[in-house]
């Protein structure tokens, strides 16, 4: 079968995969979630919006004859990433994962680990303060019992619904961010914490380097559990096992 991968998208490595791809000249399809109005821009034809659970990706994949996958989603996209491990099984598609390796605390660092955002609600059930909110736009809702706080938000597209806080200020920006730009912003909103997923990579660590530099503690929300899969966190990986026979799958 000619090559013609599946990207799974909206991350920064995704974009650098496409990138590769592109310049290698390697066709595909990379796939997004349809959560950001406005993607960025990709040199690869685009789909948008959910599969329909395993089966409707299993289905996908046979219609479109995809000879790879390659989930690039964010990494705590776990169901997809869940989908997709399972419907490359039955569709017998090879799959590897390109993802960003987790940020670990180093000295200087002052983190409070939870297991996920329900922890991170748990931990903010504290005296009033001011909070850099790094979560996302889909879990806003879920801080609402802790409405003692102010809530700095920054977000790639404005709420589409009004905010569940009292006190809050929204600042749009779209990644990668800097150690200079993130440490005036909190200098500036005088945070006292930060409430940070454990995405990992370098497009969104400033405010932990700020953080640290201001000796302002995180609340780390660690990654969710996915099934045993390839991964690597190299895109030139990624373009070597795309060259390998389908019967050799390792990196």
């Amino acid at each position: 079968m000619a090559q013609n991968p599946l990207i799974l998208g909206g991350t920064t490595e995704a974009t650098a995969l496409c990138l590769a791809l592109s310049e290698a000249g390697i066709g595909g399809t990379i796939s997004f979630a349809g959560r950001v109005a406005r993607p960025v821009r990709q040199p690869l034809p685009q789909r948008v919006g959910g599969f329909g659970g395993v089966a409707g990706l299993v289905r996908y994949l046979k219609e479109q004859r995809i000879s790879h996958v390659i989930d690039a989603t964010h990494p705590f996209a776990a169901q997809m990433s869940r989908n997709a491990v399972r419907a490359c099984t039955e569709a017998d598609v090879p799959l590897i994962a390109l993802s960003r390796a987790p940020w670990r605390a180093a000295p200087g660092d002052s983190w409070t680990h939870v297991p996920d955002i329900a922890g991170a609600v748990a931990a903010l059930n504290r005296p009033a303060a001011r909070i850099m909110l790094a979560v996302g736009r889909m879990h806003l809702a879920e801080f609402a019992p802790n409405p003692q706080h102010f809530y700095l938000l920054r977000l790639i597209d404005a709420p589409d619904a009004p905010l569940p806080f009292p006190q809050c200020e929204v600042v749009q920006d779209r990644g990668p961010f800097t150690y200079a730009g993130d440490l005036a912003l909190m200098q500036t909103q005088r945070i006292d914490l930060v409430v940070s997923k454990n995405s990992g990579g370098s497009g969104a660590q400033a405010k932990l380097l700020a953080a640290r530099a201001l000796g302002v503690p995180v609340v780390m929300i660690d990654r969710p559990s996915l099934p045993a899969r390839l991964e690597t966190h190299d895109v030139a990986a990624v373009l070597r096992w795309l060259g390998h026979d389908r019967t050799d799958r390792g990196v």
